[in-house]
């Protein structure tokens, strides 16, 4: 049991850096101002669609796409139950990917109910809920539970790049596998890095 001292600060928007976006409110000026509207719209769509690929690209091993939609300067962090990962560049990132998605891993990832705040023309955050499962068919065990991913985001030559993303546990289980796991379809197998 954590005593005071020990206990994790709280999730909320003040720890996670997270600001209050443009208001989602419609201008009441001309046509010029609609289009500004109808931008930020799309922008908050484009950044869904960028963490979408985030995770189909890290369960499928597609670290081509993977690494488009990251900014070469891309920070990450990501706190779980017994472990911290920092990161300080892209291909630190891509590397480290390349290690943990590997031919004896099976992955899931689901990314639920964004909180997109556009800053700017440039510049957003996000919230994002995870929910995931990890197998490592090697080490016969098996990691699942849910996390919160709270990112930063930049718009490099119109498109939007994950600057920053971080996540902290919600809960983890991990699951010691007694027996080989019956696979009848295994992406990773073939597409990751071959231990």
């Amino acid at each position: 049991m954590r005593s005071e001292t020990q206990k994790v600060p709280p999730l909320n928007k003040t720890t996670m850096g997270i600001s209050e976006g443009m208001p989602l409110i419609a201008s009441e000026g001309g046509i010029e101002e609609l289009r500004s509207d109808i931008q930020r719209l799309m922008d908050m769509e484009a950044i869904k669609q960028t963490k979408h690929a985030y995770f189909r690209c890290i369960d499928t091993a597609n670290w081509d796409e993977l690494s488009a939609i990251c900014h070469p300067e891309l920070q990450v962090h990501y706190a779980g139950g017994g472990y911290e990962y920092k990161m300080k560049s892209r291909e630190e990132f891509l590397a480290a990917m390349r290690q943990a998605f590997h031919s004896e891993a099976i992955a899931r990832h689901n990314g639920h109910m964004p909180e997109i705040q556009i800053l700017s023309e440039t510049q957003a955050t996000g919230i994002w809920y995870l929910y995931d499962h990890f197998w490592s068919l090697n080490a016969h065990h098996l990691t699942h539970g849910t996390a919160l991913y709270w990112d930063s985001y930049t718009k490099v030559d119109g498109r939007w790049l994950i600057r920053e993303t971080s996540y902290r546990r919600i809960y983890q289980i991990n699951e010691t596998l007694d027996e080989k796991q019956d696979v009848a379809a295994h992406y990773l197998r073939d597409h990751g890095m071959v231990l």
